[in-house]
């Protein structure tokens, strides 16, 4: 009886793993959090593409740390996704800060990230920009179980 083939991660695997997402200074950016590991199916849009690609023919108990370049995970930042919109479309009620990130519907009804870049009496410039565009990462993953894809 020969050895049987570890399972690799390919096209609709379900893998569950723990990942970190960190900045170049060392900010954490994303994590699995309280031990609580990630479990979702390759191509099925969970993770960004570039981070994705990384995973392919990973093993269960194979762990790596790989620097990657904007172009390959969140791009750059794109003048285009800074809006000016009036204040009265923020309600009273809602303390906007410069800084602050709000979720905003899409007149399809998807939500997005946006950033409070300036407030004037009147408008407000928001960065629609995802938070890490221009960003390198590093994107450090641990992998916990594969299943076959279906």
């Amino acid at each position: 009886m020969g050895d049987v083939e570890a399972l690799t991660i390919g096209h609709g695997s379900e893998v569950t793993m723990h990942f970190s997402l960190t900045l170049e200074d060392g900010t954490v950016a994303d994590a699995t959090v309280d031990g609580e590991p990630m479990t979702f199916t390759m191509g099925d849009g969970t993770m960004v593409e570039g981070l994705e690609m990384v995973l392919y023919g990973l093993k269960v108990g194979d762990k790596q740390s790989l620097s990657i370049e904007p172009r390959d995970t969140f791009g750059f930042p794109d003048e285009e996704n800074i809006h000016t919109l009036p204040r009265s479309e923020f309600s009273d009620e809602m303390k906007i800060e410069e800084g602050m990130i709000i979720g905003f519907s899409t007149p399809s009804g998807e939500e997005i990230p946006g950033a409070i870049l300036e407030i004037g009496d009147d408008e407000v410039k928001v960065d629609f920009n995802h938070p890490l565009a221009g960003h390198e990462v590093v994107f450090t993953v641990e992998i916990l179980d594969i299943k076959p894809a279906v």
